[in-house]
């Protein structure tokens, strides 16, 4: 059951509009990395969800994502209020002066309209949290760049609170996904064929024009990585049901010309 108060999560004052800037807030209002995207994944993540802890968490983030919604709205609101009656005005974007009257609607900044293609749920509780981080820093950096192109104080101060939320939600989910006491690379329930999940396959080959090499790093160097240069690629995929047979039967046919060519990271 879902309840609206009238009084906004975050109190918003906007001193002197500016209409460009108001388009560009609809970023987060219907755009890929905005609120509603979020509201809608987090809450349709929680309807999916067995685990009653963690459902209320998500439950909880969608329906605080709605009320970012309306801050948002609210503050895109006041900004393109001008397109309503000034013609300079709306000819920084004829969608939401003609087509929308000066207010806001499920577009992002470039007019494209909202899409529930915007959401990643899984229905794997530790996958679509593993998700809910990354949209979360997408959209932390999302706020960032409307602060940066932002002259007013007031717009400034409801930006700087969405963003930080950005920051408490990312908290909140990673520590849901380490208290599952999961290994971050256990995925589901069929694990990776043995020796190829540990093979670093070495595509980006050569001496780039600004002097780039092939880079080493814990990427692909210590513990059990296996550096699989470009030449010897194809043999190694094709001794992957060779390596799966050895894994099976515990033998491992040394010297055999099939077994693929590795070279080890020093």
């Amino acid at each position: 059951m879902y309840h609206h108060i009238k009084k906004l999560m975050y109190t918003v004052k906007v001193g002197t509009p500016d209409p460009r800037f108001g388009n560009m807030l609809l970023e987060q209002f219907g755009g890929a990395n905005g609120e509603l995207a979020a509201a809608m994944q987090y809450s349709i993540q929680g309807l999916n969800c067995d685990d009653p802890d963690r459902k209320d968490m998500l439950m909880d983030i969608g329906t605080e994502e709605l009320s970012h919604l309306e801050v948002v709205g609210t503050l895109a609101r006041m900004h393109l209020k001008p397109m309503k009656k000034d013609r300079e005005a709306g000819e920084a974007d004829p969608l939401i002066a003609i087509a929308g009257g000066g207010g806001v609607n499920l577009f992002n900044s470039m007019g494209d309209a909202w899409t529930a293609d915007y959401l990643k749920i899984t229905g794997e509780l530790d996958v679509d949290l593993r998700s809910n981080i990354a949209a979360e820093a997408r959209a932390k950096i999302v706020y960032e760049r409307l602060i940066d192109f932002c002259d007013d104080p007031g717009s400034k101060d409801a930006l700087q609170f969405l963003m930080t939320r950005e920051i408490t939600h990312m908290k909140a989910f990673t520590a849901a996904l380490e208290s599952m006491g999961k290994d971050p690379f256990s995925i589901g329930k069929i694990p990776p064929t043995p020796v190829l999940v540990d093979q670093y396959f070495n595509d980006s080959t050569g001496e780039g024009d600004e002097g780039e090499t092939d880079a080493r790093g814990p990427w692909n160097q210590g513990g059990n990585w296996q550096i699989v240069e470009l030449p010897e690629l194809k043999d190694g995929v094709e001794n992957l049901d060779t390596s799966r047979r050895e894994t099976a039967t515990g033998k491992k046919q040394r010297g055999s010309s099939s077994e693929p060519k590795i070279r080890k990271s020093a």
